[in-house]
């Protein structure tokens, strides 16, 4: 069995497709579990907490509301306290950074905290989603596979993104939104065509599993869905501009609550517990909003719930979201975003039908509409929510409303938000994900890391005799020259030496301020290298003046290209190292 593996793994191609089947089975297999632990927590706790406490009765009884989520919360304080930053909170930023940027090595452990911790929250009626966790429990399956096999950095990116891929097709038993999702959010559209065998193979084995466990059935139920006319197509347009706009909305009101929370002086094991109470508090008047969400949903899609229920739904689901995850309880934005967009779509239609019944379709084919298309906008991935819902809904009519409203629901939060829910944060940490490794590493080192302090300059009278002597005993190529202040006023380069170097006549009368260029590019000790870089770019210059970043007109270093270059190096190498380490541990 050894040997057919060693044969298996010689030939790239093979291997690709071998561990891409046993990566597909391992997640479908994880989804299973995964579903089966969260019902079982939903059944005991909030199912179970339900009847104990007569919450069904209505009533009074209501206020007993905030006690099923507070007891998930408290359920899953030992391991927020145990693995501090990895059982809690909105992990998919980290995961998608570890991907990316930190060469894709996932503990294995996230296998259980991603199974155990959301199926808390969730189950007990925090509100949040599973598919966030799944894909990243995937992604552990696909890092767990490469490791074992030695796979070298760029497929272990490809493996977990199979993984991951694996975790959603299987959780939706939609195989080719599983494929987009991989490919537009995990490695945010960076793959090779060679490589995209392995991302499918995975996603059609994982939902295969699902279907042979679940049945065929997708997340919820989805109506059958006709235009009415070319007529609505503007309208559908007018939604996506609603779309990009809830989705800015959900973005920036996500991170500011998270913000506040972190800002407050509350113990961290405290915070949990006190955003589960909150949104306990919150499914008092709208419980609606507690858990997935999922049976709201299909209620959305069939019926036709009021416009203020469903535009309150909107507002209070980002907002119960936003403190379930910012407080540091488990899950992911998936499935609420799935149900904003299900709300937003769903108010939108009943106003339009309410006004146009003869030629617009019913609120619930809207509600349909914004599922997919807020899934692209919050998370600027179109091709993902696109695919999801076509899958779901299995006609073809939907594609044209759908890739309108996406598409204009992506440019316009695109437009008014540069990161998507899942950037955001890291981009707040210095890590420009979209940019590649090389940027998020520079971005991180500064010119005062780097510098040579207290540059040598010369005065704008020095002759041009002199500023040679001074080149060559030095071995200086750029030197700077400053006025009877001692204020930067120009650069002197070798280039600018040579034209003249052989000219006696010119070389007794010439000084450094004649020859100098006095358009000069600067730097800060506080700037970071990749801005840097830049600017080495601008003239292709080799070393850069650095300048007191209260005076601009202060030399008090140079900055040099094989410097910067020099400290890239050590870092990617001393991050690689670390890694190692981890890894033989």
């Amino acid at each position: 069995m050894i040997s057919l593996l060693k044969r298996i793994q010689q030939s790239e191609s093979t291997f690709l497709i071998f561990a891409a089947v046993l990566i597909g089975l391992l997640a479908g297999s994880a989804n299973i579990l995964f579903r089966t632990t969260m019902q079982f927590v939903h059944r005991f706790i909030f199912v179970g907490g339900s009847q104990l406490l007569h919450i069904a009765d209505g009533g009074w009884h209501r206020l007993f509301m905030p006690l099923l989520p507070v007891a998930g919360a408290l359920l899953l304080l030992p391991f927020i306290r145990r693995f501090p930053g990895e059982a809690g909170g909105y992990g998919f930023p980290r995961f998608i950074e570890t991907v990316n940027v930190k060469g894709g090595y996932l503990r294995i452990r996230n296998i259980m905290l991603k199974t155990i911790g959301p199926a808390l929250t969730i189950g007990s009626g925090g509100s949040a989603g599973v598919e966030g966790p799944i894909a990243i429990i995937g992604g552990t399956i696909g890092s767990s596979i490469a490791r074992s096999f030695k796979v070298s950095g760029g497929r272990i990116k490809l493996l977990i993104a199979a993984g991951a891929a694996g975790g959603v097709a299987a959780t939706f038993n939609a195989p080719i939104a599983g494929v987009m999702f991989a490919s537009e959010i995990v490695l945010l559209g960076d793959y090779e065509i060679s490589s995209f065998a392995a991302i499918v193979i995975s996603s059609g084995i994982a939902t295969v599993m699902s279907r042979w466990y679940y049945g065929a059935t997708p997340a919820f139920t989805v109506p059958q869905y006709d235009l009415r006319s070319v007529a609505e197509l503007p309208l559908y347009l007018l939604l996506g501009i609603i779309i990009g706009l809830t989705a800015v909305l959900t973005i920036r009101m996500f991170y500011g609550i998270k913000d506040r929370i972190d800002a407050s002086g509350f113990h961290p094991l405290l915070k949990p517990v006190a955003g589960a109470f909150i949104v306990g508090c919150i499914g008092i008047v709208l419980p609606q909003v507690m858990g997935n969400g999922y049976e709201f949903i299909d209620e959305a899609l069939h019926e036709r719930p009021a416009f203020f229920l469903l535009a309150a739904l909107v507002l209070f689901k980002i907002i119960a979201t936003s403190v379930t995850l910012g407080s540091g309880g488990a899950g992911g934005m998936f499935a609420p975003s799935l149900f904003i967009g299900a709300m937003t779509g769903g108010s939108f239609g009943v106003l339009v039908h309410g006004l146009f019944p003869s030629f617009t379709a019913t609120p619930g084919a809207y509600a349909t509409v914004g599922i997919g298309a807020f899934l692209a906008a919050v998370t600027h991935a179109p091709l993902t929510g696109i695919f999801l819902l076509f899958e779901m809904t299995g006609n073809y009519q939907i594609i044209v409303p759908l890739m309108i409203t996406a598409i204009i629901g992506t440019v316009v939060a695109k437009g008014l938000q540069k990161d998507s829910i899942d950037t955001v944060e890291l981009t707040r940490k210095g890590v420009h994900i979209h940019e590649g490794r090389e940027v998020s590493v520079m971005s991180r080192l500064h010119v005062a890391d780097v510098m040579v302090p207290g540059a040598l300059s010369v005065p704008r009278s020095t002759t041009l005799k002199e500023l040679i002597d001074i080149m060559i005993e030095r071995d200086r190529f750029y030197l700077p020259v400053v006025d009877e202040q001692g204020r930067l006023s120009g650069i002197v380069s070798i280039q600018d030496v040579r034209p003249v170097l052989l000219d006696d006549r010119v070389v007794r009368i010439v000084n450094a301020g004649d020859i100098a260029t006095e358009s000069v590019i600067t730097v800060t000790p506080r700037d970071d290298l990749n801005s840097a870089m830049g600017k080495f770019s601008i003239k292709d210059i080799d070393e850069i003046p650095v300048v007191d970043h209260t005076d601009g007109l202060r030399v008090i270093g140079m900055l040099k290209r094989r410097d910067v270059i020099a400290a890239y190096n050590r870092a990617v190498l001393t991050r690689e190292s670390g890694r190692d380490a981890w890894d033989k541990r």
